[in-house]
């Protein structure tokens, strides 16, 4: 039996999110005035508990920029129940609007800027000439500018807007405005590319479903910290809708079965890894490192001959041979082969590829990383292939420019894994899974501290490790394999023992097996008596 696949928040798209919002009002009875009221307060809500520095013993002066859509209303609700929660204060409160109506009308953001009106709180027209120096002195910004039903770039008054509070949080100048978006930063939709304008928030209150358009890899950093904002749907409706799916380490790693109590090391499965070069063999001993931290029982590297001296000096506790001699096969059947990492393009790289095929046809998981990628550019295989390429390695496999895989890489990820019949775990400060019936699922990394040589050759590793453990007991799923591995990494990289600092992948490495073992090792009577003697003090 394989276990559930990783499954976390729910993430849709704009006609999603659309069709769901209409599904709420016709069979559950949640009209716009319902949904934008609890949106708005659970916003406030969230915001508060996730910032308590701006209300510990000070009241900030705050200032909504407000389209005319639900995300404005959501806002203005937010500031109301700041007001009367006594977060903030009416008279340090104004509104900046893109429109005002002449009349109140029937519409979510017509009624909530009426009650807001009614607190003396200011609304004021973006033209009014005083727009720019209540801007210039809040503390906060609250962005309701648009939402993802927008069309196209910002434009007119909303343009301006997002134009001005980005120039002064640019600012060499405190003070800095804090900018927290409703939803989404303002000017990101389904359809954004980079060198559209977009607002750049500190943060932003991501209403559940979260949109998947401010994840996307050149959007990302526009939103600042998300914050997800639960409660305002049924869950059943929210999971209806499900587009893509926000992975974390504690959804992903569940989906991977913890090492039996009476595991020997081929219960836990061999990982075979062909890698390094000359001037590259760091990659195979760090590809070999990660495997060990993710747990594989046995972990033998494969170099060229010229490299297994230098190879074999620097690896503990891994088998390392010589490629091209008989021990190459020897009595060992791997579980799972990872393939390419600083292991160069030449013809008899790729022979040695092809000699694999037949065997990933019947079942054996390769994992397939850097140089390997290329070769592999024509094949087609059987579910049985991870590729862990980084954005300029999946352009160069798809043809795509790299600018066009950061503005959205969903559809040339979804096209090729199902064109090829693969697993794609596409790296970088959002990372992607695909699976080849369309299953789409991200990584929020955003650390810098990763983005180094070798994280990569780690990462392949990880996932070679966690397929051999797959394919070992329950059997090999492709797309839990490669979220539980990305999982790891990003996990490890957030460790407040490496926080802050530049760090050696082989330090990473560590940190990951420190995680992995936590999860997936058993608590055996052994430690538990350890542990309980460790609380209560040496009996002996």
């Amino acid at each position: 039996m394989i276990l559930d696949s990783p499954i976390s928040a729910v993430l849709v798209s704009a006609d999603r999110a659309k069709a769901l919002d209409a599904e709420a009002s016709s069979q559950w009875g949640l009209n716009p005035f319902a949904l934008v009221e609890a949106a708005g307060r659970a916003c406030a809500s969230v915001f508060v508990r996730a910032f308590p520095r701006f209300f510990c013993g000070f009241t900030p002066s705050i200032a909504v920029l407000a389209g005319s859509g639900n995300n404005a209303a959501d806002a203005l609700v937010m500031l109301r129940c700041l007001v009367l929660g006594e977060k903030a204060r009416p008279g340090g409160a104004s509104v900046l609007c893109t429109r005002i109506p002449g009349a109140p009308e029937q519409s979510p953001f017509s009624q909530a800027l009426l009650a807001v009106q009614k607190l003396n709180i200011p609304a004021l027209p973006w033209e009014s000439p005083n727009a720019a120096a209540i801007l210039a002195a809040a503390d906060i910004v609250i962005d309701g500018v648009s939402g993802t039903g927008l069309q196209g770039p910002l434009r007119g008054s909303a343009l301006a807007m997002v134009q001005a509070v980005n120039k002064l949080r640019a600012g060499s100048q405190p003070p800095r405005p804090f900018m927290v978006s409703i939803d989404v930063p303002s000017g990101i939709h389904d359809l954004w590319t980079p060198g559209m304008p977009a607002a750049g928030a500190d943060a932003t209150l991501a209403i559940e479903p979260q949109k998947q358009s401010m994840y996307t890899p050149a959007a990302r950093t526009c939103a600042g910290t998300i914050l997800p904002v639960g409660g305002i749907f049924p869950p059943a409706l929210v999971e209806k809708y499900r587009d893509l799916e926000l992975i974390t380490w504690e959804s992903a790693a569940a989906c991977i079965a913890p090492v039996p109590v009476d595991a020997h090391k081929y219960g836990r499965g061999l990982a075979e890894i062909w890698a390094g070069s000359p001037g590259s063999v760091g990659a195979a001993k760090l590809a070999a490192l990660g495997a060990q931290a993710a747990g594989a029982g046995l972990v033998r590297l494969i170099v060229d001959p010229p490299l297994y001296p230098l190879a074999a000096a620097a690896a503990f506790g891994v088998m390392v041979v010589p490629g091209g001699t008989d021990a190459e096969q020897g009595r060992f059947s791997p579980n799972a082969v990872l393939l390419g990492p600083g292991w160069g393009r030449g013809q008899d790289r790729l022979r040695l590829l092809e000699t694999y095929l037949p065997r990933e046809a019947q079942g054996l998981p390769l994992i397939l990383d850097a140089d390997a990628i290329a070769l592999a550019k024509d094949m087609v295989f059987h579910g049985g292939v991870i590729l862990t390429p980084h954005p300029g390695e999946f352009a160069a496999y798809t043809g795509l420019s790299k600018e066009e895989i950061l503005a959205n890489p969903i559809p040339a990820l979804r096209r090729f894994s199902s064109q090829k019949n693969i697993h794609i775990l596409l790296k970088g400060h959002v990372l992607y899974i695909a699976a080849p019936g369309g299953r789409v699922g991200l990584i929020d990394g955003m650390n810098p501290a990763l983005a180094a040589g070798g994280t990569g050759d780690l990462l392949a590793g990880f996932c070679a490790a966690i397929a051999a453990r797959q394919q070992a007991g329950q059997g090999f799923e492709g797309f839990s394999c490669a979220a539980a591995a990305a999982a790891l990494l990003v996990r490890a990289g957030q460790s407040k023992r490496i926080a802050g600092r530049f760090i050696d992948p082989a330090e990473l490495a560590a940190e990951a097996a420190l995680i992995a073992g936590k999860e997936w090792l058993p608590e055996t009577a052994h430690t538990a008596r350890a542990g309980r003697r460790g609380k209560r003090g040496n009996y002996f």
